[in-house]
Order: structure tokens, then C-alpha cells, then sequence
């Protein structure tokens, strides 16, 4: 376990500066209130996460709620083309992933719009606690179990070669570490970066993005998992150790989670090592980036996360 660590520093359920429902124009609502059914009263936006573009939670006059995400092709171009790319995938993931069903999308020169279920269900509230993570890699169990190998109707990349750039984060970056052999430490790291294309192979459907934020947490059934916009193939371990990372650096004893779940105490040493290494560089590079205005937290939480992946990966080298 980590000694000491800094607190995660980023409002959890606060996080986003989101495009709201009242920002949208008065022809699209209605188009929205059309297929959801009945005049929207209410709406609540979800603010956790780190995109602006609208993710909110409509009640409308019949009683009924829907989660509906929307952004602009012209005014948010990048956010607007991974709306599309998530809403992409939701059409490819298999009707009994752990995910909210997608219900209807609308996409247009101008917007992209998709409405997921409502799924009334608590957030992974931080620092993370042990019942949370027991709960959410208790449902990776299952897909582990449910999609080895991942839909091949689904044609996904291998999550090597969705990351194969990230190895490159290591040029030149200082490890955040006051170890006077930091640089001999920072070759080593980008050595294990660059290994895994070989090391993180298999054929399970993996999300590849998965952190606190991405995580739904009904009372009475499974946790479900949103945001598929990167899904992948991959070793059956691998989002399970993602998530391990935030609630090891939050100060779960994650040794002995790992020790009691067969399917990650079996993951190779040298594989796990080459995640770590890789997330480390992507996530100290990113975090050391400018802020952008519409997303005033990505950098914390970026810096913060490529921390926690270091300081795992030298505790478990010795280093």
C-alpha cells in the first residue's frame, strides 16, 4: 500500500462545465420532447466527467425519465465526433452488456443527440470505498466470463493498438518522483510502456476507459458501466486493474482485493507492470498540459491518476 498520497484532488460529482438543456435551441428541444414522448419539466444535469457537452437527466410531464446527451458538430467538434463514436458503439455493444440501453439517436450536419435508459442509481462516490470497487469488479467478472472472446460483430481494435501512441509520453518526461535516479527509472518505465503490444493480448470485450465516473450503481442489481467510447479487445484483467489505480491512490488495500479474486491475482506481473508504465507517461504527459476553460479539472485529474499509476508500478519494482 501506498504510504502516503495525496488526496484526489477534483470535485467528483462536479467536475464538467456542461452545455444544459435551457443552452439548446428552441427547434431541437421540441425534436427532443418529440421522442422522448411528453414535454420535458425538468432536467437535471450529471456534472461529473470532463466533456461539455450535455449529458442530463430529462422528467418529463408523463412521469417518465430519460438520460439524453447532446452536442455540436459546429461549437464543440471534437466532444460532438466522440458523442458519435460513443453512440457508435452503443449501437455494437450486445443487448446484455452491463451498459444503460440506448434508446433512440438523431444526428444531424449539426448535432448529435442519443438518449440512453434511466437507471436510478448512486454514483462511486470519493475516496472510493471497498463495497464500491467489490461491486464494480464484480460485474467485470461477469463480462470476463459473458465475452471472452468480444462480439466478433463488434470488429474491435485490440486495446494494444487503440493505446500504441501512448508509449510515446515517455520521451523526455520527468517521473513524478524526487528519486535522484529518476531518469534511469524513466528509460525503465518506457522500456514496459513499449511492451504492450505484447504483453496486453486477449480477447475480452474490454471498456478501456474506465474510472469512478463511468460507474452506476443500482440498489438491487449488477454495476453497469457507461461511456463505451473506446471498447476494445483485451486481456480479461485489464479494466479491473484501471479501476484498482483510482482506489488504490484513494487508499483501499487493493493487494488484498487482488488476492481474493482469482482473475486478477492470475494476471502476469511483467502484463500489469507494462499497463502501469504505459498509463503512467500518458497520464503525467496529459496532466502537465494547458488547461482548457471548458474543462477546468482534466489536468488534476489526469496528473493526479498518472501519479497513482507510478507510484503503484515502482512499489511493485522496488524501486
Amino acid at each position: 500500500m501506498p504510504t502516503s498520497f495525496p488526496p484526489y484532488p477534483v470535485p467528483p460529482l462536479d467536475s464538467a462545465r456542461r452545455l444544459e438543456w435551457a443552452h439548446l435551441p428552441p427547434l431541437l428541444r421540441d425534436r427532443i420532447e418529440q421522442r422522448c414522448g411528453a414535454p420535458v419539466l425538468g432536467a437535471e444535469s450529471i456534472e461529473a466527467g470532463f466533456t461539455p457537452g450535455m449529458a442530463s437527466v430529462l422528467t418529463c410531464a408523463d412521469g417518465s425519465q430519460h438520460f439524453v446527451k447532446v452536442a455540436s458538430h459546429r461549437a464543440q467538434a471534437s466532444f460532438a465526433a466522440s458523442y458519435a463514436e460513443e453512440l457508435a458503439r452503443l449501437r455494437q455493444l450486445p443487448p446484455d452488456a452491463p451498459a444503460p440501453a440506448l434508446l433512440w439517436s438523431q444526428e444531424d450536419d449539426e448535432w448529435v443527440v442519443f438518449a440512453t435508459e434511466f437507471v436510478d442509481a448512486e454514483p462511486v462516490a470519493r475516496p472510493w470505498s471497498l463495497a464500491d470497487l467489490e461491486a464494480c469488479l464484480d460485474s467485470l467478472a461477469e463480462i470476463a466470463e459473458r465475452f471472452t472472446p468480444a462480439p466478433a460483430a463488434m470488429n474491435l481494435p485490440t486495446f494494444a493498438d487503440e493505446t500504441a501512441a501512448w508509449a510515446g509520453a515517455w520521451r523526455g518526461l520527468t517521473p513524478p518522483t524526487s528519486d535522484e535516479n529518476a531518469a534511469e527509472l524513466a528509460a525503465e518505465a518506457a522500456v514496459l510502456a513499449r511492451r504492450a503490444r505484447d504483453l496486453l493480448v486477449g480477447e475480452t470485450l474490454v471498456h478501456g476507459d474506465l474510472r469512478a465516473d463511468d460507474v452506476l450503481l443500482p440498489p438491487d442489481s449488477a454495476a453497469l458501466f457507461c461511456d463505451w467510447n473506446w471498447p476494445a479487445r483485451g486481456p480479461e484483467w485489464l479494466d479491473s486493474y484501471m479501476l484498482l489505480v483510482a482506489a488504490r491512490g484513494d487508499g483501499v488495500d487493493v493487494d488484498a482485493v487482488i488476492a481474493d479474486r482469482p482473475l486478477l491475482a492470475s494476471a502476469p506481473a511483467e502484463a500489469v507492470d507494462s499497463l502501469l508504465a504505459l498509463m503512467a507517461g500518458y497520464f503525467v504527459r496529459a496532466g502537465c498540459g494547458s488547461v482548457p476553460p471548458n474543462s477546468p479539472h482534466v489536468r488534476d485529474h489526469q496528473y493526479w491518476t498518472g501519479s497513482a499509476c507510478w507510484q503503484w508500478l515502482a512499489d511493485r519494482r522496488g524501486w
